[in-house]
Formats: C-alpha cells, sequence, structure tokens
C-alpha cells in the first residue's frame, strides 16, 4: 500500500500538476524530483540559494513523512551546467547533509522545467522506527 505526501504548503503545485511530492511505500520514502523555487514558484539567480533553498523544500517533505535529512539514503542530482555549478552544490549539500552521507549519482542534463533553474535532486529515504510502528 502506498501514501502521498504532500505538505499543504506544496498541495498547489499537487493540484497543478498532477504528482505527488514524495509517495510512502511500506518503510521507504521515495521524493520526486525538487527544485530550488521559492514559494511563488520563482526561481533565484544565485546558484547556493537556488541548492539551499531545494534542501528546505526536501527538509519539509521529509518532516512531514516524519523523517529527517539524516534517513535519506540515496539521492540523484540533475545538474544543468554541471561541471560549472557542481563545486557550489557540493559544497551547500555537504553544510545540509551530515554524515554518514547517502548514496549520490550527479548527472549533467541538457535542460530542466522551470527557466533559471539549475538543479533538480530526486531522493529515497529510509522512515525511521516509531514507537507505534516497531
Amino acid at each position: 500500500m502506498s501514501e502521498r505526501i504532500i505538505p499543504a504548503a506544496m498541495q498547489p503545485v499537487y493540484d497543478k500538476w498532477h504528482f505527488a511530492p514524495a509517495v510512502r511505500v511500506d518503510r521507504t520514502l521515495y521524493l520526486s524530483g525538487l527544485m530550488g523555487t521559492e514559494p511563488d514558484s520563482t526561481v533565484n539567480k544565485d546558484p547556493k540559494t537556488q541548492f539551499n533553498r531545494m534542501f528546505t523544500t526536501m527538509e519539509l517533505i521529509l518532516a512531514e513523512a516524519g523523517c529527517t535529512i539524516n534517513d535519506v539514503v540515496e539521492m540523484t542530482s540533475f545538474h544543468l551546467n554541471l561541471a560549472e555549478t557542481f563545486a557550489a552544490f557540493s559544497a551547500v549539500k555537504d553544510a545540509r547533509v551530515p554524515e554518514p552521507h547517502p548514496a549520490w549519482t550527479a548527472i549533467g542534463v541538457h535542460s530542466l522545467l522551470l527557466p533559471g533553474a539549475l538543479v533538480e535532486v530526486k531522493a529515497v529515504a529510509r522512515i525511521p522506527d516509531s514507537p507505534t510502528t516497531g
């Protein structure tokens, strides 16, 4: 059985684009591709601002499912201009994602959906044990 994870702030995105920010299947959480968009759906031109915003959104979704960034076990990042932005993304990732670091694959792409977006990240997290689930 699966459960859609949709934080209230992301309901308009679900309604407009018809995809869940995350789906829980048993003890695994699958996060959809996330970009560093502002609440008004714009994209800041500063790479570090975009990357931090993406991790903030990721943390919002994880929290809705009872997880933290520490529960992420795998990330795949899709980068526009990978060579130019990789160092900045890595610095933000290392500041936001503590050890032990998850498995990670970085892929350079030709384009992303939103103009100005530099990265899209999807992730998989382990849903931690709780007193009610054993």
